[in-house]
């Protein structure tokens, strides 16, 4: 049985510009951006090897995306995870910047 009940714990590190998830007590990984006027630009995700393989990744961009949307900004998914992400979750196509088009 294992002795982590709760799950991963995910947080927003603004003045770090990262989302971090923690698996215990231990840092499991983290996706890095830059921010602009109404858009986040993902750069990096990194999970560190010994929580690979758990689905860590896709729980951490799952709750980023989530938290850019509540925010009402757009995002360019420079981090080839983020935009592999995207991509599988067609619920998250209104947040690509590349696909936004303006109203005329």
């Amino acid at each position: 049985m294992s002795d982590d009940v709760t799950g991963p714990q995910i947080s927003h590190h603004e003045a770090r510009e990262q989302y971090e998830i923690r698996h215990g007590d231990a840092l499991a990984g983290f996706a890095q951006y830059q921010k602009a006027p109404g858009l986040v630009v993902f750069t990096h995700t990194e999970i560190r090897p010994e929580h690979e393989g758990k689905g860590l990744a896709g729980q951490l961009i799952r709750f980023a995306l989530d938290d850019v949307r509540e925010a009402g900004s757009l995002v360019l998914p420079i981090c080839p995870f983020v935009q592999a992400y995207m991509q599988r979750h067609p619920e998250y196509a209104d947040l690509d910047y590349r696909e936004h088009r303006p109203a005329e």
